[in-house]
């Protein structure tokens, strides 16, 4: 008998394109499991998601640029199609923060975590983190956020190159922009440049100090804030291969016992009053020991299914327990076990795991995504390789002073930041980005393809020291040279949005 209110459905909601997202698999195969009837509102028309026999049925997403309005309307939709109570579950920071606003508006006919609605978005903005974490006292890179292009190159002189640019709300670029998340800047020319495309972004730049990656310095926390606040499921894990090497995504997480992350986890989340499932990412400073907050998402992480515990409980089944008014059974945290995102981890894969292992895409009980996803990833990788003979790229190794640094709801994760918090103003919010196309369908057959892996691999990054010039805070930062054009950086690729870190 499952522990879980099987009469409850659950309705997950993924508005960014990102047809490689294990997580939302993870979260289907949890709930399925346990006899819960599962609805996916995402775009799956490419993704191993659509295979799963755990899906009860796909439903279509916001249309591209869609608002908040047109948000509402589709899940609307969906709870006519269902015709009763459903727990929401937003697996990406859009959609987390569109479930933040629409809280009051969805109910009863959805199920969501009491708090501020504005709490996701002010989490998820990289401008107002910094701010957060400075106020609850947690270690935080220092974060300036220029309102010129003379501040822009004085702050990359303050802070010392590299830097770290990001902008404070991602979900927000456009697609097709050629802009990234986050980037690893090495020169006043490229932040100036980049925040020259501000308007464009939809939101404003941010310059952090770099933190430089380093083994077993990358950490992240996953838990579930249940309805008194306290902290129940998840846990610390420490990221031991990165998709590309020291400066991305999680392609191979170990569940560690780590009682300082949980404690900086506990104390920020308990101060925020934030209620439901967060996935926090930490990088330990290799001189000072201390662990720095790069990002908080409002949401499942991709690897949450790391943290199943003995008794079963993951952040997912947590949620549904607690807003079902279903007691949370005390499981033993199984310290050591694995999780493995097979398409780039593929060796790691097939090592033994003694303590317990689970793959992002195979599983004994549930074939089709392992099946499609070879399929679809295969063609995948073929086509971005024959792209780039067209354009005559394909020989080119790498650039070494661009790497990409993953953030919110992207994968493709650099090497952050640093230091303790000095930050910046909060921004507005406003239109979320949207969702893709898709047509309700039935979850057909899956096909067997040879695999076909793409290997990855970023060069590690070496931090000249910074300089020690005078700096008057973001608004009084003295004018610097002029600078010339940057070229524009390559849009976002599909392998770069596969999962969230």
């Amino acid at each position: 008998m499952s522990l879980l209110d099987i009469r409850v459905p659950a309705v997950l909601l993924r508005i960014d394109r990102n047809p490689f997202h294990h997580g939302t698999l993870g979260a289907v195969r949890s709930l399925g499991r346990a006899g819960v009837e599962v609805h996916v509102v995402a775009d799956s028309a490419g993704s191993p998601v659509r295979r799963s026999r755990f899906v009860r049925q796909l439903h279509p997403p916001p249309a591209p640029g869609a608002s908040t309005a047109d948000i509402a309307a589709v899940l609307r939709r969906v709870a006519a199609r269902i015709a009763r109570p459903a727990v929401l579950i937003p697996m990406d920071d859009a959609s987390a923060i569109a479930a933040g606003r629409l809280r009051a508006d969805l109910a009863p006919a959805y199920l969501l975590p009491q708090q501020p609605g504005t709490l996701p978005e002010r989490v998820a903005d990289k401008a107002e983190l910094a701010e957060v974490c400075a106020a609850a006292g947690i270690p935080h890179p220092p974060t300036l956020v220029p309102d010129s292009a003379e501040q822009a190159a004085a702050a990359v002189r303050r802070l010392g190159l590299p830097v770290i640019a990001k902008w404070s709300r991602p979900w927000l670029l456009p697609a097709g922009a050629g802009l990234r998340s986050t980037v690893v800047v090495r020169s006043a020319q490229e932040a100036v440049e980049l925040y020259l495309r501000s308007e464009e972004a939809g939101s404003r730049l941010l310059l952090q100090e770099f933190l430089p990656p380093g083994r077993d310095r990358d950490w992240f926390f996953h838990g579930y804030a249940d309805r008194t606040g306290q902290v129940r499921a998840g846990g610390p894990g420490r990221k031991q291969l990165a998709w590309p090497r020291g400066a991305g995504l999680t392609a191979v997480g170990l569940w560690t016992p780590n009682p300082q992350v949980r404690a900086l986890a506990e104390r920020l989340t308990g101060e925020l009053g934030f209620r439901g499932i967060f996935d926090l990412d930490f990088r330990r400073c290799g001189s000072t020991g201390r662990y720095h907050l790069l990002d908080f998402n409002p949401r499942p992480g991709a690897q949450f299914r790391l943290f199943a515990d003995s008794a079963g409980l993951d952040v997912v089944r947590a949620l549904h327990l607690d807003l079902t008014h279903r007691p949370l059974p005390d499981g033993v945290p199984l310290a050591g076990r694995a999780f493995v995102v097979e398409n780039y981890a593929p060796l790691s894969a097939l090592r033994p795991a003694p303590r317990g292992r689970e793959l992002a895409w195979s599983a004994p009980d549930d074939r089709g995504p392992g099946l499609a996803m070879w399929a679809l990833w295969g063609r995948h990788v073929a086509g971005r390789l024959l792209d780039r003979l067209r354009d005559g790229t394909a020989v080119r190794p790498p650039h070494p002073h661009t790497p990409v640094v993953r953030q919110a709801g992207e994968p493709l994760v650099p090497a952050p930041q640093a230091a303790e918090p000095l930050v910046p103003a909060a921004q507005p919010a406003e239109p979320l980005v949207p969702a893709a196309r898709d047509e309700e369908v039935t979850v057909p057959a899956a096909r067997e393809v040879e695999p076909l892996v793409p290997a990855a691999r970023d060069e590690e990054l070496t931090v000249p020291a910074a300089r020690d010039e005078e700096f008057t805070g973001v608004a009084g930062v003295p004018a610097a040279p002029g600078v010339a054009g940057l070229s524009g950086l390559p849009d976002r690729s599909d392998d770069e949005k596969a999962s969230s870190c």
